[in-house]
C-alpha cells in the first residue's frame, strides 16, 4: 500500500490508515519504529500504552481496594517529600502534591483511577509506590504480562 507524504506545519509526515493501525493494535499516541528498512510497529513482548495504562490502573485500584484515602495520600506526601529532597521533581507531582493536600476523596480517586487523559498521565508518575506487598506487585505484573 501507498502511503503518500503531507505537509505537517513545517514537517512532512504521513497518515496512516484506521486498519493498519487497528491491524497492529496501535493508537494515537502509541509510537512506530523507523528503520532504515521502513516504518514498522513494536516488536510485541512489551506492553503497548492502553496495556501499560490499564496496568497501572490496575495497581492503584488494588491500592484503593486496600488502603484507606488518608493512608494513600500519607504515602504520597511522604514519597513527594522524599523525591524532593533528593531533587527528584516534575510537573506531576505538583499536582499529586495539591491532589493529596485537599483531602478531597473524590479527586484522590479520579486521579488513580479515572480512565481520562489527565488521570492516565497521572498515573505515569504515581506517588503512591511502597504501599502494596511486593507479592501483590508481583501478581499483578504477572498477571499483567499474560
Amino acid at each position: 500500500m501507498k502511503v503518500p507524504l503531507r505537509r505537517i506545519g513545517n514537517s512532512v509526515g504521513v497518515l496512516l490508515p484506521k486498519a493498519a493501525l487497528e491491524a497492529w493494535g496501535l493508537r494515537e499516541g502509541d509510537a512506530l519504529n523507523l528503520t532504515d528498512r521502513g516504518l514498522h510497529p513494536p516488536r510485541r513482548g512489551g506492553f503497548v500504552h492502553r496495556e501499560l495504562d490499564e496496568h497501572r490502573r490496575a495497581i492503584s485500584l488494588a491500592v484503593v481496594r486496600l488502603f484507606t484515602p488518608r493512608e494513600i495520600r500519607a504515602q504520597i506526601l511522604g514519597n513527594l517529600h522524599r523525591w524532593k529532597a533528593q531533587g527528584v521533581w516534575g510537573d506531576a507531582y505538583k499536582e499529586w502534591q495539591d491532589i493529596a493536600r485537599s483531602e478531597d476523596d473524590g479527586r484522590l480517586f479520579a486521579a488513580m483511577l479515572g480512565r481520562d487523559e489527565n488521570a492516565t498521565q497521572l498515573r505515569q508518575s504515581a506517588p503512591f509506590v511502597g504501599l502494596l506487598p511486593k507479592e501483590e506487585v508481583r501478581r499483578l505484573n504477572e498477571e499483567a504480562a499474560g
